[in-house]
């Protein structure tokens, strides 16, 4: 038995004897979010351009991501404190299982806000019928991804003052835990503003798909693992120790937005690849597409 000072024994005792069937769910769960966002990273690198995918859409989901890893972190504050107070590195492992899982999804989606930047169709030519507001300029592109790294900062500065104000995590208070209500409540407010930027997210991103009619360099396999991955997801985060309803519902709401845009590039996809097959059986050769060159590629001399 591990020796656990008196005053944690209570707060740390759950974590000794982790179930290992969550274990492996958890696992399973950890790599499931990481392979999932490879296609995707995997289609905007092979199309060589960004096309098709939202700039709200990747801007409203970082943003959302940043909230949502803020808030498993301090809801997780004494369940990660325990790691220090002896109650071994497997225990602490699997304690902290969730705040990875978070955490590795907000750096997987954050990864395609930088190929976005990378790849960005600057001479895209559009469309006749095609909307103008469907087609983001570049100041449009580096804006999204300062206006995230400010948010990012906002919430991490926020969140070391309320820190701050808490008392340290192995110290007992005289409410019997490590976080104060000023807190919680701050925790509780990423958990809204996150459900709320992840119910925004998709809606650019359906607006965008739906007006150019094509997938463009949204990955379907991508979407087809994370529909039904976000509710299990959620399911995961909701059994754990320490999280609150503010850290599952974002995932819960993605879900079902992630499963219309689904059914929307699938829909799109077929209708491409009918009329790619009635183009090739007519002869009339293949379409010609205009110049596709990446934002901040290297361009040949």
């Amino acid at each position: 038995m591990f020796d656990l000072l008196p005053f944690t024994r209570s707060e740390c005792k759950s974590l000794l004897d982790p179930s290992y069937y969550n274990l492996v769910f958890s696992l399973f769960i950890l790599i499931g979010i990481l392979i999932s966002y490879l296609p995707q990273h995997h289609r905007i690198i092979s199309r060589g351009t960004s096309e098709g995918i939202s700039p709200v859409f990747l801007l409203l989901g970082v943003t959302s991501g940043t909230c949502a890893f803020a808030n498993i972190l301090i809801l997780s504050r004494g369940v990660l404190a325990c790691c220090g107070k002896g109650i071994g590195g497997f225990n602490c492992f699997a304690a902290s299982l969730g705040v990875a899982q978070v955490g590795i999804q907000w750096c997987c989606f954050a990864v395609i806000l930088l190929l976005y930047l990378i790849y960005f169709p600057r001479d895209t030519i559009a469309a006749p019928t095609t909307s103008r507001f469907a087609i983001p300029k570049t100041q449009s592109a580096l804006s999204v991804a300062m206006i995230s790294l400010v948010h990012l900062v906002i919430v991490a500065a926020l969140t070391f003052y309320f820190s701050l104000l808490s008392p340290p995590v192995s110290y007992p208070s005289h409410s019997g835990t490590s976080v104060t209500p000023q807190l919680i409540a701050w925790a509780n407010f990423l958990g809204v503003q996150s459900t709320i930027l992840a119910s925004l997210q998709y809606f650019p991103q359906l607006y965008t798909t739906w007006t150019l009619k094509h997938v463009g360099s949204l990955s379907i396999p991508m979407m087809c693992i994370q529909t039904p991955g976000s509710f299990i997801w959620a399911v995961s985060l909701a059994s754990r120790e320490g999280t609150k309803w503010s850290s599952w519902i974002p995932f819960v709401v993605t879900g079902v937005l992630q499963g219309v845009l689904l059914v929307m590039c699938i829909m799109w996809e077929l209708k491409e690849r009918k009329d790619r097959k009635a183009i090739t059986e007519s002869g009339n050769g293949a379409a010609v597409e205009g110049e596709r060159r990446p934002l901040l590629a290297n361009e040949a001399s």
